[in-house]
């Protein structure tokens, strides 16, 4: 996988200290380093971005190599230390991580790091494959170390999860603990000190775009009046879009081809050489027209006569992910050549041939999550009051859909709590709940609770503690208690955390208990006449707890279908008119039991003597 290429060519240039905070699609850099972790290498998954962004600038102003991981949305929140860092410059070599996600797939964005490369000045890396990724971040590290200056690397989704046969180097060794930091007035940032840095940074961006236009990752090929332009991902849909306009059997016009795999600072000479003799340029590329405006730019400062056509011009897509098929049509397009394809080439099949109609499948929460009990409680308990749910980032976002229904705003990471309290103000008559995950709380949550309490702000936080970071493959947190490292270390108890920075109502419930969890619902709601309350709703997730026995319908019992249209789990069906439950789907809860108004619903074991109502091809959810 291309995520374990990057760890895997972080181990080969020595890296002495990785941190991150998981997110989809960068996860699994971190854990590839700490399965093959000698014991030399330090690493953490770190409460946030910014906190990994901050133990790595440690480490790398002391002279180690070291590496931070995150998705791009998680450089928001590191944005801070690293502009910082940018003008303060490190001693060992120090890469920056960040999985953009064109589409987007997984996130709330698809903001694309080149640009705040652009913002911050610092040099990036875009790797186009597996094989690219583990060669190009052994150059970053020596870039970055050369320089003096952190480095962004910046993979997309069909990078990360992509698979290769990568050729490895020898692991080197990590930097040895004899490593000391060396005191000196440069590692204090004073605004003199910036100024001065300021200069020097913009100094060498010239020298690295140069030695950028000699990069054995920067290609230019071909000759002829027209150009095609590409990065990352991008110029493998370009190499398949021409092979497949190749074998149509129409001659394509004569043309050159620029890769560009460090868009900044931008390798002006290499650039300069393709364009010359030109007349019109397409540029294909995710997410923003970076290239394209570089080369605009460029053009204009050099009085060139060259049309560069790409986003803006409308030829290329401006959101999501490219794909072979519209890269295809975009060059045929480009270079005024027909484009029918043929049904039996790969593409023609996928573009001739009218695919069926697929079922819709919404994201849902699993079956037995103890997400759904939590937001059955709230919202039943609720029922009578107006009450206004603020969401939060991981899976209980999925809350939102029907029939739950409880999610009412959804903007970042800990914005469900300050969010709230914005409601708050302006609608004061409501009950504002925020609900917020365990990980969550610990990355971006404590600081808009304070908040809260020091601005006697009425809300109820609803703490759902499954025990793990789910929603990005079940990674540690300090409320677990187990690190990369493999040590134990003491578990931060969430309720100790929230009475110790004042919030007085502070209780623990199991969601999976319906009845016991509403009355906690109810005294947490009136306790907001002191101000802030917290209710911390305690089930693991089912991927990190074995599964109780699985619950069965009795199809003659069978009257109400309240768990059908209360409670959308997906290991419910309805079939016949009846409630049946899919015994492999089913991690019992118990949830559905409790709910039934008619006692149809039993565990396996109890009505095992009664056959199962059979479930036709038919059936559906």
């Amino acid at each position: 996988m291309g995520n374990e290429a990057i760890g895997l060519g972080a181990l080969a240039a020595g890296v002495r200290v990785v941190t991150g905070y998981p997110g989809t699609p960068s996860s699994e850099i971190l854990p590839t380093v700490s399965e093959r972790n000698s014991g030399n290498i330090h690493v953490e998954w770190s409460v946030n971005e910014k906190v990994a962004l901050e133990v790595a600038a440690g480490a790398a102003v002391a002279g180690a190599r070291s590496m931070v991981t995150m998705k791009q949305v998680g450089l928001n929140v590191a944005a801070d230390p690293l502009m910082s860092l940018a003008y303060l410059g490190v001693k060992g070599g120090m890469v920056v991580v960040v999985a953009d996600d064109p589409g987007p797939i997984s996130s709330q964005t698809e903001q694309d790091t080149r640009t705040f490369a652009l913002f911050s000045k610092l040099p990036v890396f875009d790797p186009a494959s597996p094989e690219e990724a583990y060669e190009m971040i052994i150059d970053a590290f020596e870039l970055s170390e050369r320089f003096g200056t952190p480095v962004l690397f910046r993979p997309t989704t069909r990078v990360c999860h992509g698979n290769a046969p990568v050729k490895l180097r020898e692991t080197l060794a990590a930097a040895p603990e004899s490593l000391r930091f060396k005191k000196d007035s440069r590692w204090v940032i004073f605004p003199r000190l910036s100024y001065e840095n300021h200069i020097k940074m913009e100094q060498r961006l010239p020298v690295i775009a140069e030695e950028f236009s000699s990069y054995r990752f920067n290609s230019l090929s071909g000759e002829g009046r027209l150009g095609l332009v590409t990065q990352g991902i991008s110029s493998g849909y370009v190499g398949e879009a021409l092979t497949i306009l190749g074998d149509l059997g129409q001659p394509l016009p004569a043309h050159k081809l620029l890769r560009v795999a460090t868009p900044h600072p931008f390798p002006k000479r290499l650039a300069l050489d393709f364009f010359d003799g030109l007349d019109r340029v397409l540029v294909i590329e995710e997410l923003d027209p970076f290239i394209e405006r570089e080369l605009q730019r460029l053009a204009g400062e050099q009085q060139l006569s060259v049309t560069v056509l790409g986003k803006a011009s409308g030829h290329i897509q401006v959101a999501g992910e490219n794909t072979v098929a519209a890269v295809t049509q975009a060059i045929a397009g480009f270079f005024g050549v027909p484009f029918v394809p043929a049904a039996s080439s790969p593409i023609g099949a996928t573009m001739l041939v009218e695919a069926p109609e697929l079922p819709g499948r919404p994201p849902v929460l699993c079956a037995g999550c103890s997400h759904r009990s939590a937001f059955i409680a709230v919202k039943r308990s609720m029922r009578k009051r107006r009450a206004i749910f603020s969401g939060d980032i991981g899976c209980y976002t999925l809350g939102n859909a029907k029939p739950l229904d409880m999610v009412d705003t959804c903007l970042c990471m800990g914005a469900g709590i300050t969010m709230a309290q914005g409601l708050h103000v302006v609608e004061p008559n409501a009950l504002h709940f925020a609900f917020i995950g365990d990980s969550t709380f610990f990355h971006s949550g404590i600081t808009g609770i304070i908040n809260a309490v020091y601005n006697r702000t009425p809300i109820v936080v609803v703490v759902l503690d499954n025990a793990t970071t789910a929603m990005t493959g079940l990674q540690p947190h300090p409320g677990t208690g187990d690190t990369m490292m493999g040590w134990v270390s003491q578990k931060v108890d969430i309720a100790a955390v929230l009475r110790a920075i004042g919030v007085k109502h502070v209780e623990k419930c199991d969601p999976l208990k319906l009845e016991e969890s509403m009355a906690a619902v109810v005294r947490a709601a009136d306790a907001t006449a002191d101000g802030v309350a917290a209710l911390i709703f305690e089930s693991p997730c089912i991927h990190v707890a074995p599964p109780a026995p699985s619950y069965i319908v009795d199809a003659e019992a069978c009257e109400c279908k309240e768990c059908i249209i209360r409670l959308g789990c997906p290991a419910i069906l309805s079939v016949n008119g009846k409630a049946v439950i899919d015994e492999t789907l089913c991690f019992g809860c118990d949830l559905c039991a409790q709910i039934c108004m008619f006692d149809a619903i039993s565990p396996f074991s109890l009505l095992s003597a009664k056959p199962l109502s059979p479930k036709p091809p038919s059936a559906t959810p």
